[in-house]
Formats: structure tokens, C-alpha cells, sequence
């Protein structure tokens, strides 16, 4: 299963990185993220009842969009998430139990990492991809730089990517890029702006920024 779900995630190109206030605007962003164009989901677990946006998520969508939890910390949260519907799971740093959990539930593992040392952590652990945070510190320059000693590492950056230069990090390397706030904020969820998210969906999916 990891192989295809990175394949749709490198189609996908645009990981929306959602943290909602609550599970019924987390569900409602999506909405509005999917009718712009962005397909590849991530339900942060600092938004309330994850399993259950998954679940309502995974039957309202299925194979049209890939999901995915984020901002795992504990290994319990990695079955969850997986019997909630979700296909990668995502922790922003490098725990040996939690990702260990992560990986034996046979969903793509994305685990945390900045430094090389630390990618060759993650590597070692078995993370499928490394996720790049906050990759705002090195630009897309950092991510062309890593590659050189690790050509075989799947990368996404997330922190730092907006529509302006997510082909940049594509370009450098990156299966696909995270994007928070500057495609989907918890402001503009609480403020129940989905015409705003949509249209930000869009940007990121446009010809321009793809």
C-alpha cells in the first residue's frame, strides 16, 4: 500500500495540513478545499475528535481524496487514525515507539526531521517519507541540498510553502508539499470563510503553482 499511496500523494502534489477548531469545520474546509482542486488531506490531531472527522472524511470521499493524521505524539493515536480511514500518518519529530507504532499499521509513515543526521534517523527508524519542518529555515535551496546525500529519501517540506513557490520545492525534490495556514487557516475555518479557502485551493492547484 505505500508504494501507490505515494504515488497519489506526488500526484497530488499539495498536502493541505488542516487544524481546525472544530471536527464539524475541519470536515466543512475539506469541502472547500476538494471543490478548489486540493486533494491530499491531513487532519492534525490538534483538531478536536480526529477519528470521527476521518471516519465522516473516508465515506464522504473514499479514493477521490488521500487522507491522512498529523501532528501524531502518541503511539495509541496511529491505530486510531488508521481505523478511522486514514492512509499516512504524519509526527513532526523522531520518537522510536510512536514511529514504530506508526509503521506497523502498514499506513505510509511520515516522521519529522531538519538536520542530515536526523534524516538518517528517520531513514533508519523506517519512515516511507521525511518530512522537512519547519522547512521555512533552509527554503527549497536546503531541500536541493539533502538530496545529494540522499537521492533515495522520499521528502516533503511543509512549513514555508506557498502558492508562489511550491513549484520550487517540487522542482528541488519534494514527493509533495505541506501547507498550512497559508492555504487553509484556522482563522478562516473558525470564521467560516470557505469561499476564501476554496479560492486559496485553487491558487495552489492552478497550472501556475502545479
Amino acid at each position: 500500500m505505500s508504494r501507490a499511496v505515494i504515488d497519489r500523494l506526488r500526484e497530488a502534489r499539495v498536502i493541505a495540513v488542516i487544524r481546525a477548531p472544530s471536527a464539524d469545520g475541519a470536515v466543512l474546509a475539506v469541502d472547500a478545499l476538494v471543490r478548489g482542486g486540493v486533494t491530499g488531506i491531513e487532519i492534525t490531531y490538534s483538531t478536536p475528535d480526529v477519528p470521527r472527522v476521518l471516519e465522516t472524511l473516508a465515506e464522504r470521499y473514499g479514493d477521490r481524496i488521500v487522507l491522512g493524521a498529523g501532528t501524531l505524539r502518541r503511539p495509541e493515536q496511529a491505530d486510531a487514525a488508521v481505523a478511522a480511514g486514514a492512509r499516512f500518518l504524519v509526527c513532526p519529530g523522531l520518537d522510536d515507539d510512536l514511529v514504530g507504532a506508526m509503521g506497523a499499521t502498514g499506513a505510509v509513515t511520515m516522521a519529522g526531521a531538519l538536520t542530515p543526521t536526523e534524516v538518517m534517523r528517520a531513514d533508519r527508524l523506517g519512515a516511507d517519507v521525511v518530512k522537512i519542518f519547519p522547512a521555512s529555515l533552509g527554503g527549497p535551496s536546503y531541500l536541493r541540498g539533502l538530496r545529494g546525500p540522499f537521492p533515495d529519501v522520499a521528502f516533503m517540506p511543509t512549513g514555508g510553502v506557498s502558492a508562489d513557490n511550491v513549484d520550487e520545492w517540487i522542482a528541488g525534490g519534494a514527493i509533495a508539499a505541506g501547507v498550512g495556514s497559508e492555504l487553509c487557516s484556522s482563522a478562516d475555518i473558525a470564521g467560516e470563510r470557505w469561499h476564501a479557502i476554496e479560492a486559496q485551493a485553487r491558487r495552489f492547484s492552478a497550472p501556475t503553482a502545479t
